[in-house]
């Protein structure tokens, strides 16, 4: 089969050079993601006008796929097409359904030449691909929702033979941190849709918020879908059933299968709010308000709890058609477990050796009840702990190993890693970009990914059913930050799942991004610009500075030194920039389609060495006062009442460090510099003062990094120090998971001397 496609192949690409060859026009650079897996150009061209018509065979999924493109070309070009039954001699786009025995369901044949557009494909959704990359032959203005002048809808001639490489190509999104619309979701489905991703991964529910509707058990909703805030606000959302229903379809119409996730049996403290008995405590509980892991979990001992799952389930199933159902089943803490009199019970009933079988025996009971609705198992790679489930998926990301183990075993993996998929990780330096949950994965590294591990079997790899980019979204705070966190990362892991290995390049694929980035703004995508990265926000130079700025990958930046903004007309970085005076460097990155990054303000001052003080000091620790209540930023404190003052050391820190308390505090002391020097300073204090001097303000911010570094010249000594310290929650991360410390070093120097509460004096 696969010798006569390939002559099948070469037969087309000789007619179709006869029919292109001698053809006018320009020749247009063709820049498809993912890279096809066989593509020949050819010289000349096709434009599509209003009498155009558009052959789709009478088929439901066909005809609704034409409706779809009509769509572009009505609001883009302003005409529709014709849909017709019969096939003109020119002038045509024509998509024929072969029905080929033993094709790839997701492959097409698209050819372009003078007379038309062919379009050939076993299945509805390898015809739907061709649609694809035929609007990506067109100039990236098809996107517009507004009628695009003087855009010639032409696109060059071109013959394609195309395939898959993952029947997995999917996006995960974490909807419970943080919620998002259904207008949201449906916006990424339609860029999903035109990079031909097809599976988006739904996780529905969590210890921070149920999402999801279910009319036996509303209490899920009306107490486990709102949670307040360390503010004190009240944050939550959920999608009815027929909400549910309404982007299952807008995903289908698109060839994206959706994803349920119900965790089980841990991050499910947003159900034990409302249904309390089904822990092994009995709670009582509220949803939970910062990240991390929670201890309660549904008991595992109790025949209710599988009676509840059960139920829900029932709903669920009905409203996802597809094949696969996602059980979580990750981080599952065995702590309750190892002291409820239900679940030791249970485990010696079933002969179970421990919590981790307990585990086990629990994920299968779910799987008897999923096979009965004839639905697929998968999970996250802790269901192999205890034993896997007989017809269990696994989905592997904490590395590689559980996705290997699994395989090896003879079950199915989709290849989730954290190095390379995890798109809740930093894109560039974590002192520039927003606030994110750790880690770092540029562009380049997600492309980089291979889903088959080098360690597995060459027999086995046929388990490996692809990869997906996972959208966690704890820092997520809004759309905005969604989608600046998952482009053009997912773009990428797009060309992971479809394009063979040999076909992949990464400086090809950057080439490749930039008609991509116009069609993303056109979908008004945020999606994350490289910014200016090397220098902190704050310099101090003695004689002469030198600031040397980079980027995670090539593109052009752009700076003022006059305090205006920078624009595509400014001074191109191209050397290190020297002063030897103070200065304000406004500087900002530029793509090639001229959309600009946001712009980073550089001050550069001239200093000499702030005098050491002489004072007698005779404590460790700080001094000042504090105030409780709820404080967000700075200002926040001219509001507090009945002031307490405080010596703050080992043992009293907790009075103002307590999360379950929020405070606010005014503290003052001195630290000790060794000798004279530039010194840089980090730290997730509020505010941190030396010399009377503010010189690290992180007010108003996720503290979950030291962000806003800067420097200062000092002479060796003795140095006032003042902090303001809001012991708050700000965006579910407690200001008192933070150390009680500040960071510093000489300039120059590699690594930072940690300034512990012990360390101050007073």
């Amino acid at each position: 089969m696969r010798i006569f496609r390939t002559f099948i192949f070469f037969t087309l690409i000789m007619t179709f050079f006869g029919a292109c060859t001698n053809q006018a026009g320009k020749k247009r650079e063709i820049a498809l993601v993912p890279q096809p897996n066989g593509l020949v150009k050819g010289e000349g061209s096709f434009t599509i006008d209003a009498k155009t018509a558009f052959v789709v065979p009478e088929n439901d999924k066909l005809q609704s796929a034409a409706g779809l493109i009509n769509q572009r070309f009505k609001q883009a070009a302003g005409f529709e097409l014709a849909v017709v039954k019969e096939l003109p001699a020119k002038n045509f786009i024509h998509v024929e359904l072969t029905g080929e025995a033993g094709s790839n369901d997701e492959s097409y044949q698209l050819s372009v030449t003078s007379a038309g557009v062919n379009i050939k494909a076993a299945s509805e959704r390898g015809a739907f691909y061709g649609l694809m990359s035929m609007l990506q032959l067109l100039p990236a203005e098809i996107e517009s929702t507004q009628a695009v002048a003087d855009v010639d809808w032409t696109m060059p001639c071109v013959e394609i033979d195309d395939a898959p490489r993952f029947v997995w190509r999917g996006m995960h999104l974490d909807v419970c941190r943080h919620f998002v619309s259904i207008e949201f979701i449906k916006k990424q489905l339609d860029v999903m849709a035109l990079f031909k991703m097809n599976t988006f991964h739904w996780h529905l529910t969590e210890d921070q918020g149920w999402r999801i509707e279910i009319k036996k058990y509303p209490k899920l909703t009306e107490l486990g879908s709102k949670r307040t805030e360390g503010d004190g606000s009240v944050y939550g959302g959920y999608y009815t059933q027929e909400e549910i229903k309404e982007v299952v379809a807008y995903a289908a119409e698109r060839f994206i299968n959706v994803v349920p996730e119900i965790e089980l049996p841990g991050h499910s403290l947003a159900a034990l709010v409302g249904y309390p008995e089904l822990s092994c405590t009995g709670g009582p509980f509220e949803v939970r308000t910062v990240w991390g892991v929670e201890p309660d979990v549904y008991c595992a001992g109790k025949e209710e709890t599988f009676h509840f799952l059960e139920d829900i389930i029932d709903e669920v199933v009905p409203l996802f058609p597809y094949e696969y159902f996602h059980i979580g089943g990750d981080e599952s803490p065995k702590d309750r477990w190892k002291v409820c009199p239900d679940c030791q019970r249970r485990i010696r009933k079933e002969g179970l050796k421990d919590e981790h079988e307990l585990q086990s025996y629990f994920v299968q009971r779910i799987e008897k009840v999923l096979l009965a609705h004839d639905r697929k198992m998968i999970g996250w790679d802790e269901i192999l702990e205890g034993g896997l489930a007989p017809s269990a998926t696994v989905m592997s990301w904490r590395g590689e190993a559980g996705g290997i183990e699994a395989a090896n075993q003879g079950h199915d993996v989709v290849m989730t890693p954290g190095n390379w998929v995890y798109l809740d990780h930093y894109q560039g330096d974590s002192k520039v970009e927003p606030v994110a949950i750790g880690g770092y994965t540029t562009m380049e590294e997600s492309y980089s990914y291979d889903p088959v591990p080098a360690e597995l079997d060459a027999a086995k790899a046929k388990h490996v059913l692809g990869t997906q980019g996972n959208v966690w979204s704890e820092y997520m705070y809004t759309p905005e930050l969604f989608e600046y966190r998952i482009y053009p990362r997912i773009i990428a892991l797009a060309e992971v799942g479809w394009t063979q290995k040999e076909n992949k390049d990464y400086e090809d694929f950057v080439k490749r991004m930039d008609p991509q980035f116009v069609r993303l703004d056109l979908h008004n995508i945020n999606y994350h610009i490289p910014l200016p990265e090397g220098p902190l926000s704050h310099i101090a130079f003695a004689d002469t500075a030198s600031l040397e700025f980079t980027t995670t990958r090539p593109v052009k930046m752009v700076y003022t030194l006059d305090g205006s903004e920078p624009d595509q007309n400014s001074t191109v970085y191209e050397s290190p920039l020297t002063f030897t005076e103070n200065a304000t460097v406004k500087i900002r990155s530029v793509l090639n389609s001229g959309k600009m990054s946001a712009v980073r303000t550089i001050t550069v001052e001239k200093q000499s060495l702030l005098p050491a003080v002489s004072v007698e000091t005779s404590k460790t620790g700080l001094t000042g006062e504090y105030a409780e209540g709820i404080f967000v930023k700075v200002k926040d404190l001219e509001s507090a009442e009945n002031w307490k003052t405080i010596d703050v050391n080992e043992k009293t820190l907790r009075t103002i460090n307590n999360y379950k308390k929020p405070t606010g505090a005014k503290l003052q002391g001195y630290i000790e510099i060794p000798e004279d020097g530039f010194y840089e300073f980090q730290t997730n204090f509020d505010q941190f003062f030396i010399g009377g001097k503010l010189l690290v303000s992180n007010d108003g911010e996720v503290k979950r990094y030291s962000r806003n570094n800067a420097q200062i010249a000092l002479a060796k000594g003795k140095h006032a120090v003042e902090i303001i310290y809001l012991n708050n929650n700000i965006g579910g991360f407690p200001q008192s998971w933070n150390y009680f410390i500040v960071d510093y070093k000489k300039v120059g120097d590699e690594k930072f001397t940690q300034i512990k509460l012990e360390n101050f004096i007073y």
